[in-house]
């Protein structure tokens, strides 16, 4: 996600930002904006112009033709396909700085920095609901309902920027979800849908599993139940094999899953943090109790205390946290 200002004598004259995959680049379509008004002028981007040819020509030849005297961005490009265009545009006499707002930058680009730095395992994102006594359901399980319909679609917003979308066995039977988005911009890709269910007891019934040959489904299973395993694949699911949580994401990574959004309940929740495969935990917070004998999010009330936060907003009734955990202070 790139957006591009232009700035000359003090005012804004344009901005842009990228739209679309194969669209015009943000710089681009600012370019395009401000017309005349770009020469003289101070462009801030968040990340480093491109100079090479890819689903579009190179943003740092508009950039020169445009007579920007100054380039302003926030971070470099970690593609190394794609980087060089400051030291091109500095051959070309333009003042360029880098590192203003670096890591809101690379916070909004997460997922993309993580796959050229660690390439091999995706981004993970683990997002709960919880009431404001720290609880996901009420006593004796079930479907249960927490946040309201705003967080609602900001949680279709956030599945719409990942590649994969994984829950548990118990979620997948309890909820029958389809863990697909249906509020917004849809995804130019849908998300993969992921199960982890160890020995691949998962009801042929389910949406998930029906919905199988529309959008590509994964279950992650470790020691399966043959028979169970050739109903789901003769269902169209696909079945991968991995007797840990990193096993399992190499393996979805090796599919071309950059960013995960793991939404499952407090076991698979458990499961990710114990392996340290978590970068992000999105929590949505309700004013409402579940009260005593509620299904608690954490085995440790304090980790999240223990989180660095890095945003905090107000959706609706609602409170959405983002936390990084590989911040846990002891």
């Amino acid at each position: 996600m790139v957006g591009a200002v232009i700035v000359r004598a003090g005012r804004i004259v344009a901005e842009g930002w990228h739209a679309r995959y194969g669209g015009p680049h943000a710089e681009v379509v600012a370019l395009r904006a401000a017309g005349p008004r770009s020469r003289g002028a101070t462009m801030y981007v968040t990340l480093e112009p491109c100079a090479h040819w890819g689903q579009t020509p190179p943003c740092t030849d508009a950039i020169i033709a445009a007579g920007v005297r100054r380039v302003v961005c926030a971070t470099r490009d970690p593609n190394p396909q794609a980087r060089g265009g400051a030291a091109r545009l500095r051959q070309a006499g333009i003042r360029v700085d880098v590192g203003i707002e670096a890591e809101a930058a690379r916070e909004l680009n997460a997922a993309f920095f993580a796959a050229h730095e660690r390439p091999g395992v995706p981004w993970v994102v683990l997002k709960l609901a919880v009431s404001s006594d720290g609880a996901v359901a009420r006593k004796g399980g079930g479907r249960t309902q927490i946040t309201g319909l705003r967080a609602d679609r900001e949680v279709h917003r956030l599945r719409a920027a990942v590649d994969a979308i994984a829950v548990g066995r118990g979620t997948a039977v309890a909820d029958d979800p389809l863990l697909t988005v249906r509020y917004g911009r849809p995804p130019r890709v849908p998300p993969v849908r992921v199960v982890f269910a160890r020995s691949a007891r998962l009801p042929v019934h389910l949406r998930l599993v029906r919905g199988a040959r529309d959008t590509p489904t994964v279950v992650v299973v470790a020691t399966p139940d043959p028979r169970r395993e050739r109903a789901l694949v003769h269902a169209g699911v696909e079945v991968i094999r991995a007797r840990s949580v990193r096993r399992a994401l190499q393996l979805l990574a090796r599919q071309g899953v950059q960013s995960l959004l793991v939404e499952g309940g407090p076991r698979l929740a458990r499961a990710f943090l114990r392996a340290r495969a978590v970068d992000r935990i999105v929590i949505f917070r309700s004013p409402r109790r579940l009260g005593a004998g509620a299904l608690a999010a954490f085995d440790d009330a304090s980790l999240l205390d223990r989180c660095r936060v890095i945003s905090r907003r107000r959706i609706g009734r609602d409170v959405v946290t983002v936390y990084d955990p590989r911040t846990l202070r002891s």
